[in-house]
């Protein structure tokens, strides 16, 4: 028998082993720089779940679940004091304006323990355009606040009466966030005067004035 007959069908086998092979190797090659590039890359950061609000919420917006809204973040972001359930703060009065997506602290709502004693009122807080006139204000004090318009063009005119302030907050995180002047009070106020007064103290300026 011819000896070439007999090599002819192994080198065809030889060669489609070779073919075969050249697709393998760079198959393997690829899983191997996939798993070089898998075990140098950084973990995936850290989340966690916080409450932010859903839209812009003005000073004095007494929070109620619709106006939050649970929102996934890397952890390293979330500042001291960030409230996670919901229940901790509905009813509760803003006390600085919150821009939409903002995340929520404690500090930013004042409780209603600070009405104990004070039946059908609501805390509002009211930003004192003048700083140095805060200083003179104590909790338990009885004030009236007038407003006057920021252009001149309306005279001025009392917004509320013989009101408590009930806290003055030390934070000023509102006044640093929004770059307005001036510092917050927190009065009682008549609930059912309490969504127009936060709404007109928002666009005036407000001067406390000592009942007695």
């Amino acid at each position: 028998m011819n000896p070439q007959r007999l090599l002819r069908p192994l080198r065809l086998v030889r060669r489609r082993v070779l073919l075969r092979r050249r697709p393998l190797a760079a198959v393997t090659a690829a899983a191997a720089v996939l798993a070089a590039l898998q075990a140098t890359s950084p973990p995936a950061p850290e989340t966690v779940s916080v409450l932010t609000a859903r839209r812009d919420l003005p000073s004095g917006t007494v929070v109620q679940r619709s106006d939050l809204v649970d929102t996934v973040v890397a952890a390293t972001t979330v500042p001291t004091a960030v409230v996670r359930d919901a229940e901790a703060v509905v009813g509760r009065t803003l006390a600085a304006p919150m821009s939409r997506g903002e995340m929520l602290t404690a500090a930013r709502t004042v409780g209603a323990g600070l009405l104990r004693g004070y039946p059908g009122m609501t805390a509002v807080p009211l930003r004192i355009t003048d700083a140095a006139v805060v200083e003179l204000l104590r909790v338990g004090d009885r004030v009236s606040f007038v407003v006057a318009d920021p252009d001149g063009r309306a005279a001025p005119e009392v917004l509320l009466e013989d009101a408590a302030v009930v806290a003055i907050p030390r934070s000023e995180q509102g006044a640093l966030s929004s770059g307005t002047p001036g510092r917050l009070v927190v009065a009682a106020v008549p609930s059912g005067r309490a969504g127009d007064v936060a709404a007109r103290a928002a666009t005036s300026i407000l001067i406390p004035v000592w009942s007695h």
